[in-house]
């Protein structure tokens, strides 16, 4: 079966609270699944996308929860393990009455560090469109992980593969200086650069958009999204730049995962060949959804679900 998206990445088990406030406070929690590479995978799927997921999990029972959702989810995971002596990952959040909140990880000695370079071939790759790279991956292990992939691109690349990337750069697991090295390496190979401005600003020294899309273009990056949250979205390619105004979500519930909705619509729109304006309409439709609904993965829609959104099909209820 011929793969739209390959993804390499972490999961872990997402303890989210039932109530709103500071985590001190909250005493109960519902467990459900997270992950960026890992909601980009589902979201991918859920429009109908074929899907690999790349990773290795914990051979304990959340391990084997994760991978039983993951199936669930129509995503190919043939390339998943199910590693003994290694926990798998948990994280908790923190939820506030505005919907923003915090993460607390827990993922020390993580099974995706038993992921080696020797674990990829190009059998993996083979027949694939698409390959979504992000910052977290390389970032639970600065040395191995970012080895990993390097090796994941230059099999991509020899594929005839896109490479998309979000940088996504979680400044509890590395510092700046650390992530700029070592994100810096990938973009001379990246087709799509999917970014907030916080997080261009530290690979690229700046948070001007003329300057961060002038600054792709000399890598060659073809598509370059910026994303500003509620204040929508830019895009710039083949000499083409829009601004995207937001779309106003129904109620801001949960913030988590929008960046990861928004890379969902983009990645989709580009393997359409939609026009640049079209894709980030969609893109920026996604990313609101996911924040109108609790947990990482949830607010993710199917297809039909954004068209009825964006009013180009009726939702019949009965």
């Amino acid at each position: 079966m011929r793969m739209d998206v390959i993804t390499i990445g972490d999961a872990m088990v997402s303890l989210n609270p039932k109530t709103k406030g500071p985590l001190r406070f909250v005493s109960t929690f519902e467990r459900k699944v997270g992950g960026a590479e890992l909601n980009v995978a589902i979201g991918c799927s859920r429009l109908g996308l074929e899907t690999k997921w790349i990773s290795r999990l914990g051979n304990d029972e959340f391990g084997r929860y994760i991978h039983n959702f993951i199936r669930g989810e129509g995503i190919d995971v043939s390339e998943v393990k199910l590693e003994n002596d290694y926990p798998t990952s948990v994280h908790f959040k923190e939820v506030l009455e505005d919907g923003s909140g915090r993460t607390y990880y827990y993922r020390s000695n993580s099974p995706t560090t038993a992921l080696t370079v020797e674990d990829l071939n190009e059998s993996q790759f083979l027949d694939a469109k698409l390959l979504h790279i992000t910052g977290v991956f390389p970032a639970i292990d600065k040395y191995k992980n970012v080895e990993v992939i390097k090796k994941a691109i230059t099999l991509a690349k020899e594929q005839g593969m896109l490479v998309s990337f979000d940088p996504n750069i979680r400044l509890k697991l590395w510092s700046k200086e650390e992530a700029k090295q070592a994100l810096n390496e990938f973009l001379p190979f990246v087709d799509i650069l999917l970014t907030g401005l916080d997080e261009a600003e530290i690979i690229f020294g700046t948070n001007n958009p003329e300057l961060i899309i002038q600054k792709c273009k000399n890598l060659g990056i073809s598509y370059v999204a910026i994303k500003k949250g509620e204040s929508g979205s830019m895009g710039y390619h083949n000499g083409e730049y829009i601004e995207s105004p937001p779309v106003k979500p129904k109620k801001v519930v949960d913030t988590v995962g929008a960046g990861d909705g928004f890379d969902v619509g983009f990645i989709y729109g580009v393997l359409q060949q939609w026009p640049l304006a079209k894709t980030l309409q969609f893109a920026n439709t996604i990313g609101s959804m996911v924040v109108s609904v609790s947990g990482d993965n949830e607010g993710l829609p199917y297809l039909n679900d954004i068209l009825v959104q964006l009013g180009e099909k009726e939702l019949i209820e009965r």
